[in-house]
């Protein structure tokens, strides 16, 4: 069974905190869309309204599932601006960018440097 999703997911690795009425949470957030996210390193039950608050900006959502260390969230009103969206439109830029652009290991070279030989 596909499930039909119309936001693009994007993984990243967000710190964040959930508020409810009653409690705050640490959760990190792993997978991301404008419609919702996954948080792992916390749960509330299903159904619960929480808020997501990242550097002093909050987005409301509900629990949509929920698992021992794990939950969905998902977002009544779509990501558009603020902290989160940035850091959704960074994390999907780095995804896209060319190889030329991402980060590469260098190997150091042997000892006598680049094409002498050593005799």
């Amino acid at each position: 069974m596909t499930i039909q999703r119309s936001h693009e997911r994007t993984a990243v690795d967000i710190p964040i905190v959930v508020t409810t009425v009653l409690d705050s949470l640490e959760g990190t957030i792993i997978d991301l869309s404008e419609g919702g996210a996954q948080v792992v390193g916390c749960s509330l039950p299903p159904k619960s309204q929480c808020q997501i608050d990242l550097e002093g900006y909050s987005v409301f959502g509900i629990v949509r599932w929920s698992e021992h260390d794990r939950m969905g969230i998902r977002f009544p009103y779509e990501l558009s601006e603020g902290p989160l969206f940035e850091r959704l439109e960074i994390a999907r830029a780095a995804r896209r960018a060319p190889m030329a652009f991402q980060s590469r290991t260098f190997h150091s070279l042997p000892a006598g440097g680049f094409g002498r030989r050593i005799s």
